[in-house]
């Protein structure tokens, strides 16, 4: 029975724990099969591995020494892998009562204590199991690891290694594209400087081109002006110097007639007035009326109007061809930053079929709280949103909000590679798609709903079925009903799908709709709940699948 102790020690790692042939050396609670299994594993041991009778006797020759003892060894009582030392029992005491010593693993005492063991089976790591990638005994092999492909550990390690170099090959060319690409940056951004102060320049130029113009014009009508008031002052002066001189000739003739009124000799009155009556009868004053003002206030109306006129069509003239520059589709000379793609290195992955191969790329997600409309709620820690209206929350104010449409984007985004998520839907008019940032938030544009953005891309439940939107275009969809949406998302290949999960074990996936585009920037998902009590949940990835098929509530969660 001592035999059989020594031959049963085996360290508490949770290998042993999960191991039904492995037994504690201090367990008090063995049932009857562990025993038996013991008795059977050590009669099959061979006869030169037990130990000697006495455990405090002289070791034998196939005894494992203690590698402390220096003077008289000692037969070991256990190996360290930790160490690389077998220790006998006054030795071992540190092991056993020293805190820093504990997480050494200690195992039965081995021969060669440098080479590998198998914690469970107490055998060499001989072979290297391709299944589960982890090295293994032969009795692994024959138990927990059998019908697994398995190699050699040299064979392995020499496999490995050509993976591993193959793996640096490609990751030396990638990190050589990646250097090119940053080199092409910088040139193209220092392109950019230099373009823009040309732009500049011109710009400067063009507008001094504008400010002599309007010099021009303004000395041209200053020289006008300056005429008009010469000729309207020269018209004022020589009517006043004819006035003046017929009031000279009034006075004289008042006088002359003042004169002529104090005659006391009739005669010579009558003889008097009558000559000068013939010679001066027109007393009267020429009128005066003068309009150049009139004339001059109306080359100031003309000079209003025309400058009005040219301020309005030079900005009209302005801003409709930035418009169209900004606006056209035909952009060759436009810089794109694509991400690196295997494609290079022709090692481009398959496309993912089963929903096992698209969650390879999931990841979670939460709502953006600084997106959410006032009447959307957020619950389930960020990961479900409610439209509750009419009731309104009270979200403080923020500039990435969406005011008028009732919308939501998620914290995280995608920027290259490939990427996945699921969405539970219930109700009517639930949209569920991809963004980019650029989408306007405070406008109450239809450019801002993910239906007629530009920008967007998502898939509308409607009740009766599915319809994908793009731009303000409505595609209806023939699918059934679901209720769990999956979107995948390729940058490498330019694709934006929509997937219904099915409910089967399996986990069914069935396309509703692929958009080809060129990804130019980073896609944000994206939600638009219309209507009351819509609810859209983002799903952890590898949640169970949904039974029932999306359907409003009858209030809200």
């Amino acid at each position: 029975m001592e035999a059989e102790g020594n031959s049963t020690m085996f360290s508490t790692c949770l290998d042993q724990k999960e191991c039904q042939n492995g037994i504690a050396e201090n367990n008090p609670s063995s049932d009857m099969k562990q025993k038996e299994e013991k008795i059977q594993k050590s009669s099959q041991e061979e006869p030169g591995e037990k130990s000697c009778p006495r455990e405090d006797g002289p070791p034998c020759e196939d005894d494992v020494l203690c590698d402390s003892c220096i003077e008289s060894p000692r037969k070991a009582k256990k190996s360290c892998l930790t160490c690389l030392v077998s220790y006998c029992e006054d030795h071992l005491r540190p092991h056993l009562e020293k805190e820093k010593f504990q997480s050494h693993r200690l195992v039965e005492p081995l021969k060669d204590v440098e080479t590998p063991m198998c914690e469970i089976h107490n055998f060499p790591l001989e072979l290297y199991c391709c299944v589960e990638t982890c090295c293994v005994c032969q009795k692994c092999v024959s138990k927990q690891h059998h019908g697994h492909e398995t190699l050699s550990i040299t064979e392995a390690r020499r496999k490995i290694e050509k993976e591993l170099q193959d793996k640096q090959t490609e990751l030396a060319k990638t990190l050589t594209a990646a250097e090119n690409s940053i080199n092409k940056l910088q040139s193209c951004f220092l392109s950019v400087e230099g373009c823009v102060c040309e732009v500049r320049a011109v710009l400067q130029q063009q507008v001094s081109i504008l400010q002599a113009g309007v010099e021009e014009v303004r000395a041209e009508l200053t020289k006008v002006l300056e005429a008009e008031q010469k000729h309207t002052l020269g018209q004022v002066g020589g009517a006043r110097l004819c006035v003046e001189q017929r009031c000279v000739e009034l006075k004289r003739a008042h006088t002359h007639l003042d004169k002529l009124s104090k005659s006391k000799n009739d005669v010579d009155f009558l003889q008097e007035y009558s000559q000068w009556r013939k010679m001066n009868s027109d007393v009267s004053l020429p009128d005066v009326c003068f309009t150049q003002t009139d004339r001059l206030q109306s080359f100031s109306r003309i000079i209003t109007h025309t400058t009005q006129e040219l301020c309005n069509t030079l900005l009209a003239t302005y801003r409709n061809s930035l418009k169209d520059f900004c606006t056209t589709d035909d952009k060759p000379d436009q810089p794109t930053v694509h991400p690196l793609s295997p494609v290079q290195q022709n090692t481009t992955p398959p496309e993912p079929q089963s929903r096992d191969d698209f969650l390879k790329y999931a990841s979670p997600l939460t709502f953006d709280g600084n997106t959410v409309h006032q009447f959307l709620r957020v619950t389930q820690n960020g990961r479900k949103l409610t439209n509750t209206t009419p009731w309104q929350h009270s979200y403080p104010e923020h500039p990435e909000r969406f005011e008028h449409w009732k919308q939501a984007l998620a914290a995280q985004s995608f920027s290259s590679g490939r990427h996945y998520f699921e969405t539970d839907l219930s109700g009517a008019g639930v949209h569920v798609g991809v963004t980019y940032v650029g989408i306007p938030r405070q406008s109450d544009q239809t450019e801002a709903c993910l239906t007629d953005s530009s920008v967007s891309w998502c898939v509308q439940w409607s009740g009766r079925g599915f319809s994908a939107w793009h731009g303000g275009v409505e595609t209806p969809l023939n699918a059934p009903k679901a209720t769990r949406l999956g979107v995948y998302v390729d940058f490498w290949c330019g694709t934006v799908a929509f997937y219904s999960v099915g409910g089967e074990p399996e986990g069914g996936m069935e396309l509703l709709y692929r958009y080809k585009t060129e990804l130019r920037e980073s896609l944000y998902p994206a939600v638009f709940l219309p209507k009351k009590e819509n609810i859209v949940v983002l799903v952890e990835p590898g949640d169970e699948l949904p039974l029932k098929s999306p359907s409003p509530p009858c209030s809200p969660p």
